[in-house]
């Protein structure tokens, strides 16, 4: 194998464990969401769940993977006057969690048991 084929690999490995924990915290997020049902889920509290599987995630990553979750209607994010941020899942969120409905590509919900 030369030199460039092994990069070109070794940027598809990361490329594709990059989408791979995108979906996992799409999921963990979700989770802590339902779990934290009716209050609204603060940025500060869904950061600190999924920094409990992910030590180094950031306020931007997750920040990105509530807007792709509102972008599919699984969650409504809400900034308050002061600028805090909260979100509340959508009853198609709630049915994502509750395994009631499929799951598209995206998230990484494991199989029901």
């Amino acid at each position: 194998m030369n030199e460039d084929t092994l990069r070109q690999r070794i940027e598809l490995e990361r490329a594709q464990s990059a989408r791979d924990r995108s979906a996992f915290m799409r999921w963990i997020v979700l989770l802590a969401m339902n779990i934290n049902r009716p209050t609204h889920s603060t940025l500060r509290f869904l950061l600190q769940v999924v920094r409990g599987e992910y030590a180094d995630a950031t306020e931007l990553q997750l920040r990105r993977e509530l807007d792709y979750l509102e972008s599919r209607d699984l969650v409504k994010v809400f900034t308050d006057p002061l600028g805090q941020v909260s979100a509340d899942l959508t009853r198609f969120g709630i049915d994502i969690v509750e395994y009631t409905v499929d799951v598209e590509p995206g998230i990484a919900r494991p199989p029901k048991v």
